[in-house]
Order: C-alpha cells, then structure tokens, then sequence
C-alpha cells in the first residue's frame, strides 16, 4: 500500500489583501463529515485547524464555516508564500460546483460533434444522472471494444494525502470494472529516467542523494547546472517541510566568506543565483553537451582525468574515447574552440572551468529542466561521463546529483515508516467485471508523452526503450485530479487529437482546461473539504500530519473516494472497493499500520494511538543520519554493484547500442536540434528561445486559480513574459506592455516583464499558466499566457519518447489593438435545457 513517486509515475511576501468572497460561493451545509463527534462545518466555530498541502503545513483559522486566515505550521522555518494562496484556490471563481455534460454530448453521447469541444458550454446534472452516464461509457467501451479502447489517464501532481489520492481512487475504481490503457513514465523526468538506468542502475532523479551537511563540510567547487533549488524547494511531492533551506542559507554565508566556490550553469540568472550571490556561467540554450564534451576534452587531453576510477568502476570509456577526439565518422574532436561555437563559452574559459572542476572536491548537482528537450537524454548521460572522469563519485562532497532541487532531497531520512495510501490496484482474489485482457495487437501501456501522437497516428508502432509500441485508437479517456491540458505540449495539436475521443470524463474541483475539454465534469473536494493524512517530508519522513477538514464541502463536491465508490455501486463491487471502511475509519487503519511499524523499530519513533494523535494533529521524527550518494558502490563495486547490465557506470551501453537507434547510440553524442536559438536550426525564422520552467509562486497549475496569488505576478491579467530590456526596445516593447508571443504552432497574449535577469535573444514564460484560448478553434489565441501553446511534441528520442518542450522558438511583437480578456477562470458556459 506504500507508494513512491516513482512508482506511481511508472505504472500509469505574505499577502496583505483580503480576498472578499463573492456571494454566490456559499458553502454546503447538508452532509457535514463527522470528526470525533463534531460536525467539521459548524456554522459558529472559530478555531484553528491544522492540514497539509505540497506548499507546506499549515494552520488555518475557521470562522463560521469560512477560511479567514492561514499561518505557517510552527515547525516549517522557511514557509513559502504559496499556503497563503489556498484560501483563493478554495474560493475560486473557477471552482467545478455540480456535475456538469458536454451540451452536444448530453444529446447525442458519443455521436456528438467533437469539433465543438472545448466551447465550454455544459448542462447541469444530478449526480445520480453524472455516475450513470460515466458508468453506462464504461459499459459501452468494455462491450463494444475492449480494454484497448479505454485509456486512464496518468494523475501528475495529485493533491496531498494518503487517502483521497485521486488516482489510487480512480485506478482502483475503474480496475474493478475492467483493464485499460494505462501510461508510462513522466512530463518532470522523462528522459532522465529512462537513460540513468543504463549508466547508474537506478532511475537516480527520485532517489535521495548526498546530505547538505556533506556538501557544506566536503565540497570546494559546487557546480547547480541548470537546476534553481530556491525556486523549486518551495514544493514537495508529499507536505513539504522546508528543511532544505536552512542548508541554503549557510551556504550562502560559506560563499560570503569565501570557503566554497558555488557556480550556476544555466542560460539565464536563477533565483538560487541571486540567493547565494554566486557566479554566473552562462551557457547557449540546449547547448550543455558541447560544452561538456570540450570539458571531457581537455580533462583527457591535459591529463587530469582519473584513470584509476574509470578503469576500477565505469566500463566503455574507451569506446566513448574515439568520438571525443574525432576518430569516429564525424571526424570533429570535440575541442573547446570547436564547443565554443555552440555553447556560447570562450574556449579558455572551457579550458579554466576543466581546470577548476579537477582540482578541487567538486559536486556537480543537476536539475530537470535539461532533460526536457530534444536529446535529453544526453546531456544527463555525459554529466555522468564527467563525473566518472573527475573520480569523485562516491566520496563526500563529490560526485553527481540529479535531483537536489526535488523535495527536500539532500535532507538524510529519519528512518521512519510512513502512512501507506489507498490500495491503486484490487486486493488478492478481486477481479474485475470485464476481465478481458485481449488489446487487439494494440499495446496495454503507452509512453505518456506520446499521448497525443496516439491518437493522431492510431496502430502506429513505434521504438520505445528497447521495445516496440503499438499506439491503441483509444475512445474513452478518464482523467482524476490531472490537468492534462496543462502538461502535454503543442495545444492545437491537442484539439485535433481530442476530437478523435468519444468520450472524455475528468474529475476535479477546479474549472481546468481539461475540464472544458471534457464531457462529463464531476466535482472533486479541495484537500481542504475533506479529512486526510499526509507523510511530512517526502524524503527526509520527519513525521505524519493530520489534514483536518476545514469547511464543509462546497456546492456539490464529493471527495474522490466517495465519487469512486458511488460509481463501483453501479457495478455491485461498492464494498470490495471500500473494505467496507468510511473515511475516518480508512485514516485509522493507514496510521494503525504506520504505527505498528515503527513502535517496533524503538523509542524515537513511537507513535501514539490514532485518537491522540487526531486530536494533536501531528508526530515528529528525530533527524536522520547524512550519508554519501554512491558510497557503498566506491567501498566495494564488487560486493554492492549497479543495476547496470556490467554492474558498473556504463559510459558506453553496449544494451542501448543494440537498439540502433538513431537519436541514441551507444554512448552520449552531441545531436543538433529540430529548432535552436543563437545561430541554430530556424534562429532566423523565430528570434528567441522560450523557456518553460517550473513557476515560481504555484505548483505547475495548481494554485494557478489562486485570484489572489496571481494577482501578485501577472501583468494586466495575464502571464508575464520576462525578456530582456534591450530585446524590448528594439521591439517598441515597455514594462506593462501586452505582447503576443507565436510560433507555426500557436499564439498567446502576455505581459512584458523586463529583466536584465534574461540574456538576449532569450525569454521565459512559466509553465502551468491555464490555458485559456478565446475559441475552440484551432489556432485560436491564448488570452493568458500558457506556453505549452507553442511547444513542441516530438519525442527526446526513440529511448525514452519523453516530452521536448525546451526546445522552443518563439517570435514577441506588441500586441496590437483591443486585447481580449483572459476566459480561462470563470467555469463554465451553462446552457439551460
């Protein structure tokens, strides 16, 4: 019952400014759920409450049934501003109220003309009428087609909390009816994933690394490649404690005295930059191979290499040795003057940064975002090339890391158990209702970023990490808890591809674009209308957290489990989805098990009975103990190999070799790009590169509803476009101007922010802004401001088939005339029958 995020993943500043509700958001008053005896929606209390959410614990002050207050939870030294963004997300204007139906789709069910999804026009239905059309689409598929037909879509950051974790519910439910087309893999590590199995023997991007402590005490160089910890430590997977920062904060003062050398690798000047007040490397957008390759170069050349690690712990540097030096077919040593072309980076500044990174103890920590182009395997695979010949893999203070910008990675783990969550898949001796496994040829699991290209490209085969894939021309498409509209790039050929669906069910308690897409609209409770627990602290497990109902659930919103449980009714299996278990009583059979296994492990870790620690609200853990990524594999390769074919780093994967593919050989290679800026493929079509990265106030969309929070960052509405001043005034463009950003791939209505922060010929719009076209159309325009409007969706390569959104060309013009207002959070359009 015990889930990581891998596993998950695989199988399928305060704010000042009250927020005045508007009046017709009145809370539910039937149906209160029960805690110890006491209604949780009484109209007369003033209490504080504790809960949990991925920005954060905190505590929130009730007052008649209303949310007036949020504080951070005593314990969380670093609160993010984000938790002062829930009260909004909870009063959202964009709030999903009732069980709404496509209009088109109420008359005519899967007949009805696609071409008008997304107009968001909806018709109002009973819930009794919504579980019944979701339950008579299930019955339609499973009869008329097969499992192939049905595809459940992956849930991505689903809210916090063991229990009414959105896509165990949705998983479990639907499994009990029948088999599915599920997804593998993710948006945040597609390739990474994939590729660090072959060279590390781990997936490694969501495994815990080398403890700050180390770092700060061992390490002289340390290198944040394309990684922003201070922006992206503000969240976690499970309730994030924050415990990172401290760490942060005395690197800061170690940098300020001058005992550690810190460099930010990265085209622009991050958050973590400004932070530390550290040096700046800058480096051509998507160009890190070359100018790692220049870096191999000259540590081989200049003999500062460490042969005795590379002959003792890695296989295949001499398979990789004659690409690098230019005895292969391309006949290009990869030099620094022939990297310097590419990379932007004079060659005796490569030649000085070679230098320094083999002289002293240096940690090279990487972030996600340079995986998430073109090729993305490749940069992840030569960073480790470079670690293996610095030869401080293993030892404190040295070697690699991919994933200390993720929560709270670097904090050691106490060593307790944590909750278990809702069962994701059917006890022993359940079966479903349709247990037909016939796909048809077609295949059961598909890459997730390859969504859209099955649709489009049906009975395709395709490569896929040493196996072939057969996209399944799928009907029906469940999404729980998941904004798929926000994740997958290219947003019209998005609209083609859906228009190819029959039907299309999403679940969620906010008015997303997936849900204006859809055709039948159940809504979900916020973490916050429902009682929950948590895990404190995604790796470091400092406790357990009670998530407390605040307020009675709004409108007609149901939590995922009893949504899912009313839909197994239909089908008979209600009991065999719920063990017969109400809320409460699931939240104290997961804590129970927690307990039970850590009382056993001694003194600091017990736990008291559930009661006592309901009416508490949390327990704490002792701090672990930090320990040295990969150190056991350095005392003894032999006794604690890989999980690599050789046991050893593979820096030549003699596995991947046999594939044959053509984007990913044997060993990591420089590849040009489909599109690249500064001088690359289609520089003098589209003048900038446009990076998507991770937002700064909000988790990916979530939060993103947040009236409140936006308006501390947006630009007349909409989402800022940062760019720098110079870039503008040749384009006529001020602060505060509306511009419209475009490619051949579509067009969105931003606001100009200026910043010296963004090199020329380079802009960022953060990813997770709701999309919110002015139609349905194809090729309409985006009036706020979501860049996955002009991404790209082609694959990283035949490996992974991972998504490439960084690699993105984009032109920015004033925005001309009247500009239509932002349309993407006002819910929708409802037609009365």
């Amino acid at each position: 019952m015990k889930q990581s995020r891998r596993q998950f993943l695989t199988s399928v500043s305060a704010m000042a400014a009250t927020f005045a509700m508007p009046s017709f958001l009145v809370a539910r008053k039937a149906n209160a759920a029960q805690v110890n005896g006491q209604a949780a929606g009484n109209a007369f209390m003033n209490d504080w409450r504790l809960s949990g959410s991925h920005w954060g614990a905190f505590e929130a002050r009730i007052l008649n049934g209303r949310v007036e207050e949020i504080k951070a939870f005593g314990y969380d030294k670093n609160p993010t501003e984000m938790i002062q963004g829930i009260k909004g997300l909870i009063y959202s204007t964009a709030r999903v109220r009732y069980p709404m139906v496509r209009l088109d789709w109420f008359k005519n069910r899967q007949h009805s003309d696609t071409t008008q999804r997304g107009d968001n026009r909806f018709v109002r239905v009973t819930w009794d009428q919504a579980l019944d059309m979701f339950y008579e689409e299930l019955e339609r598929i499973q009869q008329n087609y097969g499992p192939w037909a049905l595809q459940v879509g992956g849930g991505g950051w689903r809210s916090t909390g063991q229990l009414h974790s959105c896509v165990n519910n949705m998983i479990r439910a639907i499994s009990m009816h029948g088999n599915f087309v599920s997804t593998a893999g993710d948006y945040s590590t597609g390739a990474g994933q994939i590729i660090l199995p072959y060279v590390l023997g781990s997936t490694v991007v969501y495994a815990n690394n080398t403890s700050w402590e180390i770092i700060l005490k061992e390490s002289e160089n340390i290198i944040f490649w394309s990684t922003d910890p201070v922006k992206n430590l503000q969240v976690g997977w499970n309730c994030e404690t924050h415990e990172s920062f401290a760490w942060l904060k005395k690197l800061k003062q170690k940098i300020a005295d001058k005992k550690v050398n810190v460099i930010s690798v990265d085209p622009v000047v991050t958050k973590t930059q400004k932070f530390l007040e550290c040096d700046h490397q800058y480096v051509n957008p998507q160009t890190d191979v070359p100018f790692m390759l220049a870096i191999a170069y000259v540590l081989y050349e200049e003999k500062l290499y460490d042969k005795k690690f590379l002959d003792m712990y890695t296989v295949g540097f001499e398979e990789f040795l004659p690409y690098l030096l230019g005895k292969t077919e391309d006949k290009v040593a990869k030099t620094p003057e022939w990297a310097e072309k590419i990379c932007g980076i004079k060659a005796d500044r490569i030649r000085e940064f070679a230098r320094m990174l083999a002289g002293k103890r240096t940690q090279l920590i990487f972030g996600w975002s340079i995986q998430r182009q073109q090729h993305g395997e490749q940069p992840y695979w030569m960073a480790a090339v470079l670690a293996s010949m610095l030869g401080q893999i293993g030892l404190p203070g040295g070697g690699i890391s991919y994933s200390h910008h993720y929560s709270s990675i670097g904090v050691p783990s106490s060593g307790a158990a944590m909750p278990g969550a809702f069962p994701l898949n059917l006890d022993p001796g359940q079966t479903p209702k349709y247990p037909s496994t016939d796909y048809k040829g077609y295949s059961s699991v598909i890459p997730i970023a390859r969504a859209t290209d099955c649709l489009l490209h049906p009975g395709e085969t395709i490569n896929y990490n040493g196996s072939k894939v057969t996209y399944s021309p799928y009907k029906m498409v469940i999404f729980s808890g998941c904004n798929q509209w926000h994740r997958q790039p290219e947003r019209n050929k998005m609209k083609e591809a859906f228009r190819r669906l029959e039907t299309i069910v999403s679940v969620n308690y906010s008015w997303t674009a997936t849900c204006r897409f859809s055709d039948i609209v159940l809504p979900a409770t916020t973490p916050y209308e429902r009682n929950d627990i948590d895990a404190y602290g995604s790796y470091s497990n400092r406790g357990v957290i009670a998530m407390k109902q605040l307020i009675d659930p709004m409108y007609d919103a149901r939590s995922d489990f009893d949504i899912f449980k009313g839909l197994c009714a239909r089908f008979g299996k209600e009991k065999e989805y719920s063990r017969g278990l109400n809320e409460m009583q699931w939240l104290e059979f997961l804590y129970e098990g927690c307990r039970k296994e850590n009382n056993a492990k001694g003194k600091a870790f017990e736990m008291p009975p559930f009661a006592e620690f309901w009416e508490k609200g949390y327990v704490l853990f002792p701090e672990g103990k930090p320990f040295t990524f990969m150190e056991d594999f350095r005392n003894d390769p032999e006794l604690n190999a890989l999980g690599t074919p050789s046991g050893f780093i593979e820096i030549y994967s003699r596995k991947i070799a046999s594939y044959g593919y053509s984007h990913c050989k044997g060993h990591p290679m420089w590849f040009e790009k489909e599109e690249r800026s500064h001088g690359g493929p289609k520089s003098n079509e589209y003048k900038f590169w446009m990076q998507s990265i991770h937002p700064n106030k909000r988790l990916h969309s979530q939060l993103c509803e947040s009236a409140p929070l936006r308006e501390t960052y947006t630009i007349q509405g909409r989402e800022p476009l940062y760019i720098n001043p110079k870039d503008a005034a040749a384009l006529g463009i001020a602060q505060g101007d509306l511009v419209r950003v475009y490619n051949d791939r579509g067009q969105a209505i931003v606001g100009a922010h200026l910043s010296d922060d963004y090199p020329a010929g380079i802009v960022r719009l953060q990813e997770g802004a709701w999309y919110s076209p002015l139609d349905a159309k194809i090729g309409a325009i985006d009036t706020y401001g979501d860049p996955n409007t002009m991404t790209i969706d082609i694959p990283t390569s035949e490996l992974a088939q991972a998504v490439s959104s960084n690699t993105c060309l984009v032109n920015v013009e004033k925005y001309q005339g009247k500009a239509p207002a932002p349309n993407g959070f006002t819910g929708p359009i409802v037609v009365d029958l």
